[in-house]
């Protein structure tokens, strides 16, 4: 049994579609579905949206007064670009190879380490959109952009060059007694419709959609005035005050759907993060808010056309590369990604911070 006659590209990416269809998709893939363009340069337009603007007075028999297409950017940027190899030892290739019963549950154990490899790097692949998405999610600060440093490389975008979003869509909350971790004196009901209603003044849109993480929305839940609310609503002696209770709460008397994020990755240090930061609500649309592009890396160009690799495509953009090295002789399987989300309707969304 060769190991080249199974350990493929294309295996590879059967293995992974069937594994992936057990797992949760990531939140930021319904905001920022994904897109395929070729090579590396990004551009996306940006609008003030929304709010109509008067047509100018004219007099008869006068030529018409030309408008302007006001408040249009054209964001321009080349993607940013991740790549990582595993290789197959030649004792694993000598193992393989010994085995003359493919059924052998030795020779599986070997396979499915060599496949859970491979669904490394994928998994690894698709944590880094998501990253992304998720900074632009959440403003910190007000600093509406992305950032990613490791290995030397250091990939900053600023979604935000003149500050005019931070000044129009974001909003923190300060004073003692404000904050939302005051539990006893702070109105988290007060603050979010506070909010909503700045947004839509300024754009003329009105959010559907709270996303904050699980610690975010217990400080609403653990608010005296919230708690105060919803009891006054119930006529019982005994009202079970529950996350479910506390969420229709805000949900009916705001107007919106709330998503709580939850999900985890561990960074390139090995660190456990969370994707969605604590303290900050963004108030999105209920819908698209951007794409998340993917350009054609080196092995999808190259090593697409060279004689003797493997190559398949998986989540739109994401290149599985499977070649053999000489000296040691190895299998390497690499996956690469070039990738950066658009926001388009980045005006349409707004940022509580709330500590």
């Amino acid at each position: 049994m060769k190991l080249s006659e199974i350990f493929t590209a294309e295996a590879i990416a059967d293995n992974y579609t069937e594994v992936a269809s057990n797992k949760t998709q990531y939140l930021g893939v319904g905001f920022f579905p994904p897109a395929k363009k070729n090579g590396l340069d990004l551009k996306w337009i940006t609008g003030h949206k929304g709010l109509p603007v008067s047509l100018m007075p004219s007099k008869f028999d006068a030529k018409s007064t030309m408008r302007d297409r006001i408040g249009i950017d054209i964001t321009k940027t080349q993607m940013a670009f991740f790549r990582e190899s595993m290789l197959v030892s030649e004792e694993d290739e000598q193992e393989i190879a010994r085995v003359q019963d493919a059924n052998d549950p030795y020779a599986a154990e070997v396979l499915g380490r060599v496949f859970d490899d491979a669904n490394t790097l994928v998994d690894g692949a698709d944590v880094v959109p998501e990253r992304m998405r998720m900074q632009l999610l959440a403003p910190l600060g007000g600093n509406m952009g992305i950032e990613i440093t490791a290995n030397n490389v250091n990939y900053t975008y600023n979604y935000d060059p003149k500050g005019e979003w931070k000044e129009n869509h974001y909003c923190r909350i300060v004073g003692t007694n404000d904050v939302w971790t005051a539990s006893a004196t702070c109105d988290p009901m007060k603050d979010m419709e506070d909010a909503l209603e700045a947004q839509d003044e300024a754009n003329g849109t009105r959010p559907e959609i709270m996303l904050m993480s699980k610690a975010t929305f217990n400080l609403i839940k653990n608010s005296a005035k919230v708690r105060s609310g919803i009891l006054a609503q119930n006529t019982t002696a005994n009202v079970n005050y529950t996350t479910a209770r506390v969420k229709s709460y805000v949900e009916e008397e705001l107007g919106v759907n709330i998503f709580i994020y939850t999900k985890r990755y561990k960074d390139e240090k090995g660190n456990t993060q969370a994707f969605y930061p604590d303290n900050i609500i963004m108030m999105l649309p209920n819908s698209f808010t951007g794409k998340t592009w993917y350009g054609t890396t080196p092995e999808e160009r190259t090593l697409s056309q060279k004689e003797g690799a493997n190559v398949s495509i998986v989540n739109t953009g994401v290149a599985i590369a499977v070649t053999i090295t000489d000296d040691p002789v190895n299998t390497k399987t690499t996956v690469s990604e070039i990738t950066l989300p658009s926001f388009e309707r980045m005006e349409e969304c707004y940022a509580l911070e709330v500590k």
